[in-house]
């Protein structure tokens, strides 16, 4: 693409801009443009470390807590709400690897650009779920496609 170009030909690289807390993406500048990108690797890298610190704090919680309550009514919800906890956790573990993904896409210069179409995703909708990889209506499209399928196959 040709916002990677223009960081291997010496201007600006993204991921060494600091932007005005206040920043926020607008259409009125070139698309996925050296602040753009700037603007959603911090995004991006600042939701990855939440999900860490949370995770962090749950396993420390499991460290200290103890399943062994007396009570058998309390023991097993103890163990339901550790459950779920854990379920939890294991979700955001595949959202890294989502976020990831959208950060070498970004150093890739791919980021921003609908997989299926190639067009830009609308900002709207990337700053909605930074991890996006179609358009609105590709996804949509998609979702449509996958339910028939899913359908067929239970008939």
């Amino acid at each position: 693409m040709a916002t990677a170009l223009k960081d291997l030909q010496g201007t600006a690289k993204f991921d060494e801009i600091v932007l005005d807390d206040k920043y926020r993406p607008s259409d009125d500048e070139e698309f996925m443009g050296v602040k753009q990108r700037a603007y959603f690797l911090a995004k991006l890298k600042d939701w990855k470390e939440s999900i860490v610190e949370e995770s962090r704090a749950t396993m420390a919680q499991l460290q200290v807590d103890s399943l062994r309550e007396p009570d058998l009514a309390d023991r097993a919800s103890s163990e339901t709400d550790w459950s779920i906890e854990l379920r939890t956790r294991d979700r955001q573990r595949k959202l890294i690897a989502k976020i990831d993904a959208a950060i070498r896409r970004l150093y890739e210069g791919e980021y921003g650009y609908c997989e299926v179409t190639g067009d830009p995703i609308a900002l709207q909708r990337l700053e909605a779920r930074p991890i996006a990889t179609m358009t609105l209506e590709a996804q949509e499209k998609h979702e449509r496609t996958e339910r028939v399928s899913r359908d067929d196959r239970t008939d």
